[in-house]
């Protein structure tokens, strides 16, 4: 298990560095709503699954949601036939 927990604090300093340094607004938040899952999996190993819930509602879910909407607007999420049509 301790094999695991080592993993996964990596896996979360390597989404940390990755968002830091990434150009793409698109893969910054794909990389969020990685580390979000991976924390809400760190809070059920650390037994407190009312956290755990509420980081996989809150961060992976709803605020993932919100930056896909807000990359839609700003126009940085669109669809291939919309850039075609340009």
């Amino acid at each position: 298990m301790l094999a695991v927990e080592w993993l996964l604090l990596l896996f979360l300093i390597v989404c940390a560095l990755a968002v830091s340094i990434s150009k793409n607004l698109l893969n910054s938040v794909i990389i969020f709503m990685s580390y979000s899952l991976v924390m809400a999996v760190i809070w059920v190993l650390l037994r407190s699954p009312d956290l755990a819930i509420t980081e996989a509602a809150v961060g992976a879910g709803v605020t993932s949601v919100l930056f896909f909407l807000a990359l839609r607007k700003i126009g940085q999420l669109g669809h291939k036939d919309d850039e075609d049509n340009k």
